[in-house]
């Protein structure tokens, strides 16, 4: 049963920074890709970034230069480091995940990001 879990949301002032962790469970030698969403209200959610299990990366050009996405060496947890955070950033950011074999990626439930003027 995959199950991806994230964390290190919360609420912080316009300039400041935020790390977010997402850690996949099960078959966790079959993960691909992994990636970062937000959705704000009234929004679609919307691509932040996305690394390659070969360390290859992309980012939206909103995010570009603030936000750093990255692995750990056990290839299943994904972190995205946010630095000069706007109150546009705030969100509510999905961790992605895309497994070898599935037609669908797997999604976690979560964390809220605030950021205030």
């Amino acid at each position: 049963q995959v199950q991806l879990v994230e964390s290190g949301g919360g609420l912080v002032q316009a300039g400041g920074s935020l790390r977010l962790s997402c850690t996949a469970s099960g078959s966790i030698f079959l993960i691909k890709n992994m990636g970062w969403y937000r959705q704000a209200p009234g929004k679609q959610r919307e691509l932040v970034a996305t690394i390659t299990s070969g360390g290859q990366t992309n980012y939206a050009d909103s995010v570009k230069g603030r936000f750093t996405i990255s692995r750990g060496n056990a290839k299943n947890t994904v972190y995205l480091q946010m630095n000069s955070l706007k109150p546009e950033d705030t969100a509510y950011y999905y961790c992605n995940a895309e497994y070898l074999g599935a037609t669908m990626p797997y999604w976690g439930l979560g964390t809220q990001v605030t950021v205030s003027s």
